[in-house]
Order: C-alpha cells, then sequence, then structure tokens
C-alpha cells in the first residue's frame, strides 16, 4: 500500500532547536560524551569519570545528567477498580511486593477456595452459580466492611 499523506520532513527525529537552545553548553564533544556515558552504564561514578577522562566534574555531570537510567522502583502503579477494592489490594500486599502479584495472589485464592466449596455436578463438571437477582446480592462480601 502506497504511503498517503504529507511525508516526514527532513528533520523528522531530530532534537528540537528550542529544545537544544535551552541546554547549557556542554565543554565535551559528543565522542567524549558518548565515552562518559558509556562508563556510566558500566557503573562508574561521575568522579572516577571526570578523573579518567581529565575533564571538570561538572561538565561530566552536564553529560550524564541527560542519561536516561532506569528507576529503581516506580512511584506509583494504577488499579482501575473502585476506592474500597484498592484499599483491600494494598492492605493484602506483602512488603514491597508488586500490586500485579498481590492481584495474581488473591484471585488465585478466590478461585482456589470457590473450587472448593462449590459442589460438583453429575459428570463432573462445576456446577453454576445462579445470576444475581437482587441490588442487594451484588456487593463483594470482602468489601462489605470497607465501604
Amino acid at each position: 500500500m502506497a504511503f498517503k499523506g504529507k511525508p516526514p520532513g527532513s528533520s523528522a527525529g531530530e532534537i528540537s532547536r528550542r529544545t537544544e537552545a535551552l541546554r547549557p553548553v556542554i565543554m565535551l564533544t559528543p565522542k567524549e560524551a558518548a565515552t562518559a556515558r558509556q562508563m556510566r552504564r558500566t557503573g562508574q561514578s561521575p568522579e572516577q569519570i571526570a578523573a579518567i577522562m581529565d575533564k571538570p566534574l561538572d561538565e561530566v555531570e552536564k553529560v550524564l545528567v541527560q542519561m536516561r537510567m532506569p528507576r529503581p522502583e516506580t512511584t506509583r502503579g494504577t488499579l482501575n477498580v473502585t476506592l474500597a477494592a484498592h484499599a483491600l489490594v494494598m492492605r493484602e500486599r506483602r512488603g514491597d511486593e508488586p500490586i500485579w502479584t498481590t492481584v495474581d495472589r488473591l484471585l488465585d485464592e478466590l478461585l482456589r477456595l470457590r473450587a472448593m466449596q462449590t459442589p460438583s455436578a453429575p459428570g463432573g463438571t462445576l456446577a453454576h452459580r445462579p445470576r444475581r437477582r437482587s441490588e442487594s446480592e451484588a456487593t463483594l462480601p470482602l468489601l462489605t466492611g470497607l465501604e
């Protein structure tokens, strides 16, 4: 299929001129900057890098500040549920356990308990649960004390 629409310009993917103008002037060449970033990825401190490259520490730090580094721990997680369900999940977390692990563990426990309590129908299949008939039955028993 042929490309429809306006193709990207010749400067597509490059840094914005405005962003580049706002950045501080760095006295290291692009090759030296790449070398400093490579050294940082191997675990060397900014002070060690500056000493090895024989460059001022503040110039090396300017280069390293622009690096993307993985965060050691996420600062937040999203759980698209009611506030009461969120409070339940947060209360059930074990230490710094990720929220998705907590939810998986709770659902696994729920399904195992449900399988133990549900009587088997003839033929070895699980009996179907009846549908809800009233709004009063719609609340989950786990969350009744939280609302």
